[in-house]
């Protein structure tokens, strides 16, 4: 009966750079998200906060972790996936077939699957965990393979059509994992 809204990219906006992925911070736009988050969370009740070690992650739920008082838990499983560790000009068209083969391995980096199975694993974690209401702030790809291990229709062009931030609910019920976006990208198209 446990809940987890898992939060694609809820990351909000990142200053891309060529730096390290781990160091790539939210800009201010992105910090306006994070404040907006939480008052689209402002009547959820939250129990635990779970993010990726990368800075963008945690910067962008820094403000509900504060407005909450609740701490956020690291957990390296939920760091963003990496397709590999050479330069790949075509990258998009690597990614893209990563979604038609799970298997598919690019060098240094980690199949579709492999990924899908570590942040699988926290989520199955949190719903045997008995909390009732975590949130998981993660990446785009790995949340992609996340919804897609729960939603087989979730593919590459799903993936394309997420926004940054969005937010999706998984609700455990009766050995069954439901799915909803609860998103709605267009109330801060503003902000």
């Amino acid at each position: 009966m446990g809940g987890s809204y898992a939060k694609e990219d809820l990351h909000c906006q990142t200053l891309r750079s060529t730096g390290a992925t781990f160091g790539i911070y939210i800009t201010e736009k992105g910090s306006k998200q994070a404040k907006y988050l939480v008052d689209f969370f402002s009547d959820a009740k939250i129990d635990r906060i779970i993010s990726s070690p990368f800075l963008r992650a945690i910067q962008s739920v820094e403000p509900l972790s504060e407005k909450t008082n609740i701490k956020i838990e690291i957990d390296e499983r939920l760091s963003e996936r990496t397709l590999s560790t050479t330069d790949l000009p075509d990258w998009y068209e690597k990614l893209k077939e990563t979604f038609n083969d799970m298997k598919l391995k690019f060098e240094g980096g980690e199949s579709s699957q492999e990924a899908m199975n570590r942040i699988v694993n926290v989520v199955e974690e949190v719903f045997k965990s008995g909390t009732e209401n975590t949130v998981i702030v993660s990446h785009g790809n790995i949340i992609s393979l996340l919804l897609m291990n729960y939603n087989s229709d979730f593919d590459f062009e799903c993936w394309r059509n997420l926004s940054n931030p969005d937010v999706f609910q998984l609700t455990f019920t009766k050995n069954d994992v439901n799915m909803e976006r609860i998103w709605q990208e267009e109330t801060i198209i503003n902000i």
